[in-house]
């Protein structure tokens, strides 16, 4: 069998794949398989600037279509992967194709995870994940319309900034006790849900969802507590769920997301799967962890590139994310967990501050609002877990890259 590539998901992290193999100048054939009638396109403007209606399809494009061809990578559209034949080295295609394969990559990301509630495929019910979900809210989003979000994560409260700019009346449905509670601090949950009411947003936190019910045009939302709500539409962003059907009707082990080694192969060596779809070992956070990111996707993308062609490193990232919410942008390094001290740099009840976390006297995570610059330093600050004083990070007239060059004279 001539070499080949097989890559399975044509996102963020599939598309990096086959464009890294070709810059490494991998010689063999790339088939990309991604079962949406688009090209690999960018997910985050999905729930910010696309659907604000400041950026139209051809803006989130990797790169043009033609771009796969020049670069020789058989891009299949609109084509579902049905199953993988491991002993054969084939992925079987829905309409009945095969693909040979030499190595196979996973790419399939996740899809919108559903509630498990009465009504849940109610119509006006909208999910956000991909560039038709978008197109089928965009046009919901009115002036004077009521929105109804449920989960105050990322995606519910970067669509409800968005549904205030276009003059929607918005409520915002938190099952927790607070906003972003699986993923941000007490602190930085705070702050997001002052920012929501400041703008007009009624936030409910504690308000699990119940049931949906109404009318075909204007559903209403039951909540556990006993209150309730109607609305034009409803978006859903409840999390997601990482696509491991295809890879565990394989036979291949799965965790949270398909498990794989520090060179990103799964239980088969000939399989190696990355992006949100995949598991991996951690050294800088110690545990194993599925990474939903465009970072992830991109940087884990190359890590497979370079360990089929013969060059990879152990792949262990610091992780960062962002989101833009009005004319905030939150940039976040690390995770703010079982932290013992916060040191804060600026306000935080104001509109540009830098929150450190610190365990044992080491910096093991930052968030930064409205503050790109001391962003960069603060994530050299977590990737060597820098030994700072709370007091010297907190003080604004020590710069950041100071303190960012004196721990790595220390750490090498």
């Amino acid at each position: 069998m001539n070499d080949s590539t097989v890559i399975v998901g044509a996102g963020q992290a599939g598309a990096e794949v086959a464009a890294a193999l070709r810059q490494r100048g991998y010689q063999g054939s790339i088939t990309l398989i991604g079962d949406e009638a688009h090209p690999p396109y960018r997910r985050p403007p999905l729930s910010k600037a696309f659907l604000a209606g400041e950026q139209e399809v051809d803006a989130l494009y990797l790169r043009p279509q033609a771009a796969y061809a020049a670069a020789a990578i058989d891009l299949r559209l609109g084509t579902r992967a049905a199953a993988i034949d491991r002993a054969g080295r084939r992925v079987l295609l829905d309409g009945g194709e095969s693909v040979a394969y030499t190595r196979l990559v996973l790419a399939t990301g996740g899809r919108a995870r559903r509630l498990d509630v009465p009504g849940w495929d109610h119509p006006n019910v909208r999910l956000l994940r991909s560039i038709a979900d978008v197109q089928g809210i965009r046009e919901r989003f009115k002036p004077g319309a009521r929105l109804a979000v449920i989960g105050g994560g990322y995606i519910g409260l970067e669509a409800a900034a968005v549904a205030v700019g276009r003059g929607m009346r918005v409520t915002v449905l938190e099952a927790a006790p607070r906003l972003l509670a699986r993923v941000a601090s007490e602190p930085i949950s705070q702050r997001y849900a002052e920012l929501h009411r400041a703008h007009g947003v009624e936030v409910r936190m504690g308000c699990g969802v119940e049931r949906i019910g109404g009318g075909a045009e204007t559903p209403a939302v039951d909540c556990a507590d006993g209150g309730g709500l109607k609305a034009d539409v409803i978006v859903a962003g409840v999390g997601l769920v990482p696509n491991t059907e295809l890879a565990a009707a394989a036979g291949l082990d799965i965790g949270n997301g398909v498990r794989v080694d520090g060179l990103c192969r799964s239980s088969d060596p000939a399989i190696f799967a990355c992006g949100d779809c995949a598991e991996h070992h951690n050294a800088f956070l110690g545990h194993r962890v599925r990474l939903e990111s465009v970072q992830n996707a991109t940087e884990q993308g190359r890590a497979v590139a370079a360990a089929i062609c013969g060059g990879g490193q152990p792949y262990n990232p610091v992780p960062w994310f962002w989101s833009d919410q009005y004319d905030f942008k939150l940039q976040m390094v690390g995770f703010a967990r079982d932290y013992q001290r916060v040191a804060a740099r600026g306000s935080i009840a104001g509109r540009s501050f830098i929150i450190f976390y610190l365990r044992h006297g080491a910096v093991i995570a930052a968030d930064a609002v409205n503050r790109p610059q001391d962003f960069l330093f603060a994530k050299q600050l977590v990737a060597r877990g820098a030994r700072v004083d709370p007091e010297r990070l907190e003080d604004e007239k020590l710069p950041l890259r100071q303190l960012a060059d004196a721990a790595r004279e220390k750490t090498g």
